[in-house]
């Protein structure tokens, strides 16, 4: 899929994960924290991606994540592609073919979302919220440029850092002492999970067994038949399953705090009446 279905998709996810949670466990979260929890899931649902290079220096090329913040991310996604190359190549087995490129690929795996949510987690306890900060910044910028793919592309990618910053020292100022670390690697790790089963849906697949053999190959793709793949770019990414993404988070969303906004209107009203 492409990088705004992605993050709608990883948005979605988490918001819907957390009224099940507020519904069903009793486990009720602020706004603030629901608003930070479903950011960092649309930034993490974007982040297998960075295995898709540009052109560093001229700002061109690879995935929308990729070119996030500017040259920056680019020679980012450079590296993180030739490590994910020489993954691939180190462990391929006699039947996996020969690649020059390692998208879809280590950043498209189980280990890797378990790894990136590990360390997530520990980056935040070990080093409390300089490191919240920054992966909040970081998050958020990969948030904008999959939520608002055109308006960043306009803007540029020093606005989407700016706006990133922005997003970062505000949530960093709110957010209460050191609560809420682990729940930032979680997010992060859905987010790659939900990543991982939105490009399932397309006919190229990812290696989503990996790290097991099967049949002499290590990185087997796996994705749906041609003829009910989703066409990526095509109407039913678009419009039907962002809609569908849109309506979930949506109704999510009113689930869990329209009810508290109506009661807390109606008290008030009755306060304001009462003799």
């Amino acid at each position: 899929m492409m990088g705004p279905s992605h993050a709608l998709s990883g948005a979605a996810a988490w918001l819907a994960g957390s009224w099940a949670l507020d519904h069903f466990a009793g486990y009720g979260q602020s706004p603030l924290t629901v608003a930070v929890g479903a950011t960092v899931c649309a930034g993490g649902a974007l982040l297998p991606d960075l295995d898709l290079s540009g052109k560093v220096t001229r700002n061109q090329g690879g995935a929308t994540v990729a070119r996030t913040f500017g040259v920056f991310s680019l020679f980012a996604a450079e590296v993180i592609e030739k490590i994910s190359l020489g993954v691939y190549t180190a462990t391929r087995l006699s039947r996996d073919p020969r690649r020059n490129n390692g998208h879809r690929t280590f950043t498209h795996t189980l280990p890797f979302a378990a790894l990136v949510g590990w360390g997530t987690t520990a980056l935040a306890t070990h080093y409390g919220k300089w490191a919240v900060v920054g992966i909040i910044f970081f998050m958020a910028g990969l948030a904008l440029r999959g939520l608002f793919d055109g308006w960043a592309e306009k803007a540029g990618w020093v606005i989407v850092t700016i706006c990133s910053g922005v997003i970062a020292w505000l949530t960093a100022a709110m957010l209460p002492g050191d609560r809420g670390y682990p729940m930032l690697g979680f997010a992060v790790g859905v987010g790659c999970i939900v990543h991982l089963l939105g490009d399932i849906i397309t006919s190229a697949g990812v290696p989503i067994l990996w790290p097991i053999p099967t049949g002499r190959r290590m990185w087997r793709m796996v994705g749906v038949p041609n003829g009910l793949a989703v066409r990526v770019g095509g109407k039913v990414e678009t419009i039907v399953l962002r809609t569908a993404f849109t309506v979930i988070a949506v109704v999510s969303i009113a689930a869990m705090f329209a009810p508290g906004l109506l009661h807390r209107f109606e008290f008030d009203a009755w306060a304001d009446s009462a003799p």
